[in-house]
């Protein structure tokens, strides 16, 4: 994307993602003077004019920026208000306060009513000359702050409830958002790599990131969403050391929060509920994503879907922990939720070969509990996993309340079967060609 498509508020964000603070704020005080009740100007303005060392307006500005972002419903803004005000060593409490009050799940001002959209593009502006000197620069940083102060006006409208937050009482909502910080994200950069493991969550204040995946067997890779402000991604790393299952990068510069696991424990040790609340988003959204990825979710019927998805329980594996051991019977069947599974063929002469790698979507233990005998591999955690698991004597019950489901897994228990069977004769062949009669 060439500069020339970026909007004003954007080129201030890609400039302060490489900490060009000065730079940023050449464009960010035109656009808080053209906008002057726009949230994310006033509090870019700020922050920038506040790092290049000046002052303007002091945490009255950040709380300013926080109380216009929740008028707009935009959750999100507000706690990077809190956060950067934070960051710069004031007293930010009261910001929490604020934010907490507006969308925790008994505010009063919850109401059914869209979310924010993407950010409307704004008027055209001009950055400030470089010939401006960075004392002068300041003092428009600080007059239009100050113009953008003085017509402050409180809406008390009604607000969307934010997923995950909302469903949290104002004091675990509070805790909850202590554990974000602000980070600036350049485009074109990745926020997280596919397959790499990692602790942080994400969510989009401003801006906008782009989810791919690499297609099987092929160097390209699948566009799978873009996802905008509010947007809360890597949330399962808080609870699982899974790898990545994609790869978000920046379309545009993008203002994010982010959180690490360890913030996470503490405020859930502080706070019980929030841990409640939190594992139970991660199993909704889970079974969301699955039902994208997984064919036999796929292949029921959307009503009849949750009766199926109940009848699973939750399992996690650490690497080199076994789902299933060769030779033995299935506990069940595994739907893999994420991480990644090895299914090992071990011969007569107890030499190993992997003859398969599964991954979020896909079912194992169907061969021993479909065609009710011994499984013909091992299968193994690679990395850790977490599975929606559906135990040996639960499997009839469910699949006569679901007869397509069984179809689907007889099928693919029967390929599976010849597959595995395949793969371990053509690794036997060459040791047979060795062998002189």
């Amino acid at each position: 994307m060439p500069d020339s498509d970026l909007r004003p508020l954007e080129r201030a964000l890609e400039a302060w993602a490489t900490g060009a603070y000065e730079e940023g704020l050449r464009w960010a005080v035109p656009a808080l003077a053209a906008q002057p009740d726009n949230p994310a100007a006033l509090l870019t303005t700020v922050y920038l004019a506040h790092k290049a060392g000046g002052d303007s307006g002091g945490l009255s500005a950040f709380e300013a920026a926080a109380a216009r972002a929740i008028d707009a419903g935009n959750l999100p803004l507000a706690t990077a208000s809190a956060a950067l005000a934070n960051e710069l060593g004031f007293d930010a409490d009261p910001i929490y306060e604020l934010v907490a009050s507006a969308f925790a799940r008994s505010s009063p001002r919850l109401k059914h009513r869209a979310p924010p959209a993407f950010p409307a593009p704004g008027p055209e502006v001009k950055p400030i000359a470089v010939s401006v000197k960075s004392a002068e620069l300041l003092e428009q940083a600080k007059q239009a702050s100050a113009t953008a102060l003085e017509g402050i006006t409180r809406a008390d409208g009604p607000l969307p409830a934010a997923p995950l937050f909302s469903s949290l009482e104002r004091e675990p909502l509070k805790a909850f958002l202590r554990i974000f910080e602000v980070t600036l994200c350049a485009r074109g950069k990745a926020v997280l790599e596919e397959g790499s493991v990692g602790s942080e969550a994400y969510v989009v204040v401003r801006g906008e990131l782009e989810v791919t995946k690499k297609a099987t067997g092929s160097s390209s890779a699948i566009q799978l969403a873009r996802l905008g402000g509010g947007a809360l991604v890597g949330e399962m790393a808080l609870l699982s050391r899974a790898p990545r299952a994609a790869t978000v990068s920046a379309c545009r510069p993008t203002m994010l929060l982010v959180a690490n696991k360890q913030g996470l424990d503490g405020a859930v040790r502080a706070s019980p509920d929030l841990g409640r609340e939190f594992a139970e988003h991660c199993r909704r959204r889970m079974l969301d994503n699955l039902v994208k990825t997984s064919s036999m979710l796929r292949s029921v019927n959307p009503a009849e879907r949750a009766d199926l998805v109940q009848r699973f329980a939750i399992r996690a594996f650490e690497p080199g922990q076994a789902l299933v051991s060769q030779g033995k019977p299935s506990e069940g069947l595994f739907l893999l939720a994420s991480g990644q599974v090895s299914i090992v063929y071990q011969d007569a002469g107890g030499e190993s070969t992997v003859v398969a790698q599964l991954g979020p979507g896909e079912v194992l233990g169907e061969v021993a509990v479909v065609l009710r005998r011994p499984a013909i591999a091992d299968a193994v955690a690679h990395h850790p996993t977490v599975t929606l698991f559906l135990p040996r004597e639960r499997f009839l019950e469910t699949m006569r309340a679901h007869p397509k489901v069984l179809v689907d897994l007889y099928e693919l228990a029967v390929r599976r079967d010849e597959e595995t069977a395949t793969a371990a004769l053509s690794e036997a062949a060459p040791m047979d060609d060795s062998i002189l009669v």
